[in-house]
């Protein structure tokens, strides 16, 4: 072996990738560690990486990472805790530890955006990359290839000359990721910039204000998309309407009426939009990611648990499997959950108004971040001042559109774990939400004595015969087993009522289906007239055919 340790402490090259001398030390320290069974712990070796400081015996694999990743403890050219003699091999300068050292924080820094560029753009874009460097290209790159290009040149360039800790890319990342955090104006990150511009040197490279930190960043992709909405919620100005000027149910105009005052041309305002923010480019990232992309195939042995402790333990989970192989047999396919409710985004003293977020959430991933903020992607936004109420049909078709693409085709999606591409679909499992929000959702009205959308017409809701409300006591006996004891109380509910009847019986998907496809189309918007469904009330309580 090598007496040359100047290798332990020069780990990153100047463009922030391991160096191959680094790789084929680390190798051969593996396997002369793992030759003195007098200093190992079983299959385990001392870890001499930075974190662990030969602390602790771990095996061989986690202490290559380790290396990898961290580098060595400094001032430990020679081994002498893995059987090297002392003396044995000349120590390394002082100097050169403490200058690679600054240098491979440097560079691991500028290498950790450099790796989220990579993984925004996918694979297809870092192999062009490549390319672009090795072979000289005569003609200009697209619009997609030079954008990949400026965000790895922000990416590297540092932030002033000579700075090593942070380059442009970082900065203007952490100081938009503490805007969105601490919740910061538009006003105050410009007056941030403003005052940090000034501190640092002349040869600074941080943008001006928040338009050129996020026209920037917009270079990642992570774009929403604006739909015009007729102002009664009747009709979306979308695909096959984006051209039309004005509703075509109630013929409210699309646009603002605007004063002329002979000033330039500006552009027309809409009386409501909706944004959307599409799902599938952010779930192709998730398998385009190192950190994720394996865990999007956990529920497969994570759902075997006896325990309840993830939907893929839970029937409905293992139902659909059973009934939809061809979907299931592809562990990578996605399963997703529906959110939305209703909130005021002003404070409780200003008027009312009612903003519908829309959330839809990522079911393959484990427990510990399934339920995470990051793995939570907000899909729509529709704005009040009033709720949606049974026209969110209509907001949601942008959504359903997309989704029903996800089933029926998928997407082609690169899996950087098993590093090779397939075809990505994903379903929609089911929404949660509280229970109005559940009546708008599914059809179902949950209003009267047929509310409740388990029992159905087979309710046993009554009248309070004094105050005229619908009353559900003592409807839950029927739930309970044939013998039980609360079945026979004569004077704990109703007085000399026995209950003998068995709880409803569930209606299948397909009864299910049946019966949504007899209702009757009705027109949406909130000056639409009301249209009641003939037995509404007394033999069914469906206010309308579902989107869903």
């Amino acid at each position: 072996m090598s007496v040359d340790r100047n290798w332990m402490y020069h780990r990153l090259s100047e463009n922030g990738y391991i160096r191959a001398e680094f790789c084929d030390g680390v190798k051969g320290f593996l396997e002369f560690a793992f030759t003195q069974l007098e200093y190992c712990s079983g299959d385990k070796i001392r870890c001499l990486c930075i974190r662990c400081d030969n602390q602790k015996f771990l095996n061989r694999d986690t202490v290559n990472v380790h290396l990898l990743r961290k580098g060595f403890t400094p001032g430990y050219s020679t081994w002498f805790a893995h059987g090297e003699l002392l003396g044995a091999v000349a120590p390394v300068s002082t100097s050169a530890v403490e200058a690679s050292t600054s240098m491979d924080v440097g560079c691991e820094h500028g290498q950790q955006y450099r790796t989220m560029v990579m993984e925004a753009m996918g694979p297809e874009e870092e192999l062009h990359l490549r390319s672009a460097f090795e072979v000289n290209h005569e003609e200009e790159p697209n619009k997609d290839a030079a954008d990949f290009y400026s965000l790895l040149k922000d990416a590297e360039v540092p932030l002033w000359e000579g700075c090593k800790k942070h380059s442009k890319l970082s900065a203007i990342s952490q100081l938009l990721n503490c805007k969105s955090e601490f919740n910061m104006s538009i006003s105050c990150y410009d007056r941030i910039m403003k005052i940090v511009k000034n501190m640092l040197p002349e040869s600074e490279k941080l943008p001006s204000d928040f338009y050129q930190s996020k026209k920037m960043l917009r270079k990642l992709g992570l774009e929403y998309t604006s739909i015009d909405v007729c102002e009664n919620n009747c009709m979306l100005f979308y695909k096959e309407t984006e051209n039309l000027i004005e509703c075509t149910i109630c013929g409210h105009p699309r646009y603002k009426l605007r004063r002329n005052d002979g000033g330039g041309r500006r552009k027309d305002v809409p009386y409501r939009r909706l944004r959307y923010l599409p799902i599938t480019p952010r779930l192709q990232r998730l398998f385009m990611s190192s950190r994720t992309a394996e865990l999007m195939s956990w529920h497969v042995k994570g759902g075997d648990s006896d325990e309840m402790v993830h939907p893929a333990c839970g029937e409905a989970w293992k139902h659909f499997d059973r009934i939809h192989p061809s979907f299931s047999t592809e562990p990578r396919n996605v399963r997703l959950g529906l959110c939305t409710d209703g909130f005021n985004p002003f404070s409780q003293s200003a008027r009312p108004y009612s903003c519908w977020p829309v959330f839809v959430t990522v079911y393959n991933l484990p427990p510990s971040i399934c339920m995470k903020r990051p793995y939570i992607f907000l899909s729509l936004v529709i704005s009040g001042p009033k709720s949606p109420g049974k026209s969110i049909d209509v907001l949601l078709r942008p959504l359903i559109d997309e989704l029903k693409i996800l089933w029926e085709v998928g997407v082609t999606t690169y899996d950087i774990f098993r590093k090779e591409n397939f075809q990505m679909k994903a379903v929609l499992l089911w929404t949660i939400n509280d229970f109005p929000a559940y009546g708008m959702l599914s059809g179902w009205s949950t209003h009267g004595k047929l509310a409740c959308p388990y029992c159905m017409e087979n309710s046993k809701t009554f009248t309070l015969q004094h105050g005229g409300k619908t009353s559900f006591f003592d409807c839950h006996r029927q739930f309970l087993p044939m013998d039980h004891a609360y079945r026979y109380q004569v004077d704990s509910f109703f007085n000399g009522r026995i209950e003998t009847d068995p709880p409803p019986r569930r209606l299948s998907g397909e009864e299910l289906k049946n019966r949504i496809s007899a209702l009757p189309n009705i027109t949406f918007g909130l000056k639409a007239p009301k249209h009641t469904i003939p037995g509404f009330g007394k033999d069914h309580n469906w206010g309308r055919l579902k989107i869903m």
